[in-house]
């Protein structure tokens, strides 16, 4: 399972990070893959508590329509909509648009990630 990490240190953290891990490399040690996300301080109201809600959905159900879980989490679909470009652009789900036979295209939300570790 893949594991991310969001720092919130921003530049500065971003750099300390890069160069540690140059070091490991520079000594020949071996690097565990990883995926992080570094947001400024000021970036972490993204993580509301409706948008974890609405990843954890999105997590359990491993790819599911906008309506869908508008629908699950007995929320407006736009607010819902929202919540999604904005994990969306943190990279924590993908949106895909998927024929709808007969009603034209659906979007569909799918976890980039199955587990989130935020460091603070």
């Amino acid at each position: 399972m893949r594991k991310t990490v969001i720092h919130t240190d921003g530049f500065e953290g971003f750099r300390k990070r890069a160069l540690e891990r140059a070091r490991k490399l520079d000594r020949g040690e071996v690097l565990q893959p990883k995926h992080s996300v570094t947001l400024q301080p000021s970036a972490m109201k993204v993580l509301t508590h409706g948008r974890i809600r609405v990843f954890k959905c999105v997590r359990a159900k491993n790819g599911v329509s906008i309506s869908s879980l508008a629908s699950t989490l007995k929320r407006p679909r736009e607010a819902v909509s929202r919540d999604v470009t904005a994990l969306r652009k943190i990279g924590l789900v993908d949106v895909k648009y998927v024929a709808n036979a007969g009603h034209g295209r659906i979007s569909m939300v799918t976890p980039l990630v199955h587990k989130v570790l935020v460091e603070v």
